[in-house]
């Protein structure tokens, strides 16, 4: 298989995969990174810590 070089058109097939591409970036783009969590703990995530805390335990796992 050959790459196109700017003067060949791109067949109908390759256009049609850039257009797809180009829709998923933009919906990417659109998305939140992470959706607000309502009714959940307040403060960054304990288990990133590696410590679970709740009601004043505090578990390492």
């Amino acid at each position: 298989m050959k790459n196109p070089t700017p003067q060949e058109p791109l067949s109908s097939i390759a256009q049609r995969v850039l257009e797809e591409v180009r829709q998923r970036q933009s919906s990417e783009q659109t998305k939140e990174k992470n959706p607000i969590e309502i009714g959940g703990r307040k403060g960054p995530n304990p288990t990133r810590f590696g410590d679970w805390e709740k009601n004043g335990l505090s578990i390492d796992f």
